[in-house]
């Protein structure tokens, strides 16, 4: 199951993805975890020290390695230099799975232990000083997109991704990538217009959306995100001494977190869960095609000097890996 969390910037929405993630960990069920938000503090909030943090392979520097790797065979491929962040698999092209070992896990992943269990973490790597002027972020949230193109999940097993804040999300067809999207919102208007301006983008393209109300105060404070968002609000959450201490720097066991909060993370899973019946890998795999058709038409043709509409595969749908039919990594 692929799932991400969106909000604006300061909503806690990487808190409550690292939640999340630690209780995907506890329950035993295996997570990669992807950090391809602007500001990169997913792993800090799993536990890793600013050093360690900081010593994570940046995905996106490392993006011609993923590409030569996912390219595998693919004859409708010329090159790994011809590809871009919207291609899509096909005959040919090696898949991601979750749980396996691969050259791009090992050049981009790292492990972290949480309860007991070890998650893989993958960073896009920040924007740093040295592309002001000269870089655009979303070309390194790319190889979040590229890999997610190429990636078989099943569902009992988690993608969890940290996107970046705001409409940004929507730089790109990463957006559509996903099982569920969990957008964390305050109760405040520029919280609720967030959640509106995600609801209007993603309304065309079937997004399963649902809202996790944060730094609830009261029941005023849940009245007004119920009035404002409707049936899409899924529950609330106020203020956490265990995630305050966590943000000190003074983690406390998982199994201490509030009762009420440990309730909420297992709310999340169900509705997680509950999305798996709505897995349509054919809208998935048109998705995918359509956003490299305008990318190739708006600008990636020029660039590369070639037709890109013709690296589309017509017979390829992207399965589980467990489904009947279902494509093999090379």
């Amino acid at each position: 199951m692929k799932i991400a969390f969106v909000g604006k910037g300061g909503s806690g929405k990487t808190t409550l993805s690292s939640l999340f993630i630690r209780h995907l960990a506890a329950a035993r069920v295996p997570v990669l975890a992807v950090d391809a938000d602007i500001n990169q503090h997913l792993a800090t909030a799993l536990g890793m020290d600013e050093a360690e943090a900081a010593a994570l392979p940046a995905l996106g520097a490392r993006l011609p390695l993923v590409k030569d790797y996912l390219r595998g065979t693919n004859p409708r491929i010329a090159s790994a230099e011809t590809m871009i962040k919207t291609t899509p698999p096909g005959e040919g092209s090696r898949l991601l799975r979750v749980v396996e070992e691969n050259p791009v896990y090992a050049a981009c992943a790292r492990p972290v232990l949480l309860e007991g269990e070890t998650v893989r973490l993958m960073a896009t790597g920040p924007f740093t000083g040295s592309d002001l002027g000269v870089a655009c972020y979303h070309s390194k949230v790319g190889a979040v997109e590229l890999c997610l193109n190429h990636l078989v999940d099943g569902r009992d097993e988690y993608v969890v991704v940290d996107m970046t804040a705001g409409s940004d999300s929507f730089a790109s067809g990463l957006f559509t990538r996903f099982d569920l999207t969990f957008l964390v919102a305050e109760p405040t208007r520029k919280g609720v217009a967030v959640y509106r301006q995600y609801r209007d983008y993603a309304r065309d393209y079937g997004i399963a959306l649902k809202v996790v109300g944060n730094k609830v105060q009261g029941p005023d404070d849940v009245a007004f995100l119920a009035d404002e968002v409707g049936e899409d609000l899924l529950l609330t959450l106020g203020d956490s001494a265990w995630v305050r201490a966590m943000e000190k720097g003074r983690p406390r066991r998982f199994d201490l977190l509030e009762a009420d909060n440990r309730q909420a993370l297992k709310e999340l899973h169900s509705a997680a869960d509950e999305t798996y019946e709505q897995r349509d890998w054919e809208r998935y795999t048109r998705q995918m095609v359509h956003f490299h058709l305008k990318n190739a038409e708006s600008w990636a043709n020029a660039r590369t000097g070639a037709d890109l509409a013709a690296q589309v595969d017509p017979a390829f749908v992207l399965a589980e890996p467990a489904a009947a039919g279902a494509p093999q990594p090379v």
